[in-house]
């Protein structure tokens, strides 16, 4: 393509710089007005010479070119990382493979070409609906679609080897009609029964061995192949799922039944591990009560005697007891004995004491009746004052007639007569003689 621009570029060049034969015509008559004009402003004209200025044209054309075809081709290609590059020399057909970094690619005598080492993934749009422009066929002849993923890599050992022949858009001139070509052909072989629900990982093995051979003949790895979303026909999916959820409510039963026949297992072991543990608990605790009593007889052969010991011991300490409370009841008594015998003396002191001290009273009192008796006699009138002393709370003012014979104004009251006071002062005479003659003994 370049050489053909170059050629007619270089065409163009000689054609302008080639010399021109003036034409031999001979000029319109204007009248003298433009060539009078011509000769007023312009002067007379004259032909150039080009072939003065040809090498410097031709060079700077030349250079232009060259700055041009640098721009358009440079010589320098980078490669980036996860690509290889892929050096063809047009002349010898040498080919070389360079890795990340920058190549030296001479414009016109070699040609660079980079491919990407990443993986890559191809997807069939067209086969991605059932109602699509190329649906999936089954084994009925159903129309499907199914979701189809297919990762794939550019193989690093075959790159160079390749390179001539690889196109650019892998995956629209290797993949796709490889992928499509097997894809097609494997999910005819299934019901859409299997293809929806049981054989998708069987279809997905079968197309990666089918296509993986088929791809590495080209340089191509592959590396996996995805079956997504299955599209079913509107009708068959409707049967589909009713099936499927018949199905299911079977499987939901089958496992319901197998759970509670496990269920009843499970109880009909746990009432046999109760029994065998009650049973070994039995047994355990029969044992438990032989050696128990085994070790009861054996302990009594020792607690026998010390039981005897200790009722040796509580006999002894009860006599010893008894011993003690004889000397106690012993000295209580003699303690009671001495205590009555202290108190019974005290009592005749006491009671010698009280004889003593009424006999001291009644001869006090004796004596001070006696007194009061002579001073009665005496002096009469002390029993009015002594009356009016003891009524003086309770009478303010007496008035009362002396008697005739000159007595006290109050014998009326008193009860008391002159024969009477008489004969009370004698009496008080004579006790007060009979204490005097008392002390005087």
């Amino acid at each position: 393509m370049w050489q053909e621009r170059w050629k007619a570029w270089i065409a163009a060049l000689r054609a302008r710089f080639a010399k021109q034969k003036p034409a031999a015509a001979e000029p319109a008559d204007d009248n003298g007005i433009d060539s009078d004009y011509e000769t007023i402003v312009v002067g007379a004209r004259r032909s150039i010479d080009w072939r003065r200025y040809a090498l410097p044209v031709t060079v700077v054309a030349v250079a232009g070119a060259s700055a041009a075809l640098l721009v358009l081709h440079p010589p320098l290609q980078g490669v980036g990382r996860g690509e290889v590059g892929v050096r063809v020399n047009r002349l010898t057909g040498n080919v070389s493979e360079w890795g990340a970094g920058s190549v030296l690619v001479v414009p016109g005598l070699q040609q660079m070409r980079v491919f990407s080492l990443r993986d890559q993934t191809w997807r069939a749009a067209q086969m991605a609906s059932a109602e699509g422009p190329a649906p999936l066929q089954s084994v009925e002849g159903l129309s499907l679609g199914a979701d189809l993923t297919v990762r794939y890599a550019i193989d690093p050992l075959k790159v160079a080897a390749l390179a001539k022949s690889m196109p650019d858009n892998v995956a629209a001139e290797i993949v796709d009609p490889a992928a499509q070509g097997i894809v097609y052909k494997v999910f005819a072989r299934y019901t859409v029964r299997e293809i929806f629900s049981t054989k998708r990982a069987e279809i997905q093995a079968a197309i990666e061995t089918e296509l993986k051979p088929r791809l590495a003949a080209d340089g191509v790895l592959l590396r996996s192949v995805q079956i997504g979303k299955i599209d079913l026909p509107p009708d068959y999916r409707k049967g589909m799922e009713e099936l499927l959820a018949e199905e299911l409510a079977g499987e939901k039963m089958k496992y319901t039944l197998d759970l509670k026949e496990k269920q009843v297992k499970e109880t009909e072991l746990k009432a046999q591990a109760e029994k065998v543990r009650r049973e070994i608990g039995a047994e355990a605790a029969a044992r438990e009560q032989v050696i128990a009593a085994k070790a009861q007889e054996e302990a009594m052969k020792h607690v026998l005697p010390f039981k005897q010991r200790q009722i040796e011991q509580r006999q002894l300490e009860a006599e010893a007891q008894k011993v003690s409370r004889v000397k106690a009841a012993e000295a209580q008594a003699q303690a009671r004995r001495i205590e009555a015998s202290g108190e019974a003396e005290a009592r005749q002191k006491l009671a010698d004491a009280e004889v003593y001290r009424m006999d001291k009273v009644g001869k006090s009192n004796a004596e001070q009746m006696g007194r009061e008796g002579v001073l009665l006699s005496r002096h009469p009138l002390l029993i009015q004052k002594t009356m009016a002393d003891k009524l003086s709370d309770k009478v303010q003012v007496i008035i009362a007639a002396p008697g005739t014979d000159g007595s006290f104004i109050g014998a009326g009251l008193l009860g008391t007569s002159s024969q009477k006071r008489t004969a009370l002062a004698k009496d008080t005479e004579q006790h007060a003689a009979a204490d005097d003659a008392k002390e005087a003994q």
